[in-house]
């Protein structure tokens, strides 16, 4: 094998590998679709090495190729799918807003909704703002934020575990 060819197969390795740690960070964050698409690309490029290596073998046509990429990529897709069923993971959503009477009421609309709401005050920049804590389940993070009406800020951090506490119970 040639030193060119050397080149080529550690480089490509270098795109495959980076490809896959970036395609985790996106599943983790949730971004299906991306990292469906980067998965596309990194199986590709490791076909692409993996033919070079082999060499004398019998190569993949293109479409088989294609087939394989986006085998791959569903199940990118399809895994991160069952993960956000099956774990059932809580996230705590931390909500950041002025402290006026609409605030407020949010507060007693997401607890009226049956999700538990901790509130502390903190000093921003301009005034005195109100600092809304609730860990939920993922699922519940649209109706939480819902009651927001696109004001504030928002944040929200999955949470490794807990205990104790008020959660709403699921309906079935």
């Amino acid at each position: 094998m040639d030193v060119l060819g050397l080149v080529l197969i550690f480089c490509a390795r270098i795109l495959d590998v980076s490809c896959g740690t970036v395609r985790i960070l996106f599943l983790v964050r949730g971004k299906r679709i991306m990292a469906a698409a980067i998965g596309f690309v990194e199986v590709m490029v490791y076909l692409t090495a993996l033919g070079r290596i082999l060499g004398g073998g019998r190569e993949m046509t293109l479409i088989q190729m294609i087939v394989y990429c986006s085998g791959f990529s569903a199940g990118n897709f399809i895994g991160s799918l069952l993960e956000e069923r099956l774990l059932n993971a809580f996230v705590m959503v931390e909500l950041i807003m002025e402290k006026t009477p609409e605030t407020k009421e949010m507060i007693e609309n997401i607890r009226n909704d049956g999700h538990g709401a901790t509130v502390i005050y903190g000093r921003g920049r301009s005034g005195i703002r109100t600092i809304v804590k609730i860990i939920c389940r993922r699922s519940d993070i649209p109706s939480i934020t819902a009651h927001t009406k696109n004001r504030g800020f928002i944040c929200i951090t999955d949470v490794k575990g807990c205990t104790g506490g008020y959660f709403r119970l699921q309906r079935k």
